[in-house]
């Protein structure tokens, strides 16, 4: 399995808003690419807050070929959006993993 692991620091001006379309727009959107088979979106505690709260979101696909494809076909146009939508109010750092067990 594949884990694609996105990191994102938000501005608290924007936290409730980024938070709701995250969860109502951003994460539907990226699973109806039909790459991922499931997804796992979490906050970050015991962090510095001070320049913004830390979500992670996690997209699970079952091989190499689908992120691939995903990050070739729609990664682009979908961060495009996201940029668009919030400008420099957030920072995200991506990283692939890959399951052991």
């Amino acid at each position: 399995m594949i884990v694609y692991n996105i990191t994102m620091k938000v501005t608290p001006a924007i936290e409730t808003a980024w938070l709701q379309w995250q969860q109502e727009e951003h994460i539907p959107e990226v699973m109806a690419t039909g790459y991922f088979n499931n997804h796992r979106f979490y906050k970050l505690l015991e962090q510095d807050e001070n320049e913004g709260v830390t979500y992670v979101v996690q997209y699970f696909a079952d091989n190499m070929q689908a992120y691939q494809d995903y990050i070739d076909k729609h990664a682009p146009s979908l961060r495009v959006k996201a940029q668009e939508k919030w400008g420099n109010q957030f920072i995200a750092f991506r990283t692939l993993m890959q399951a052991v067990n």
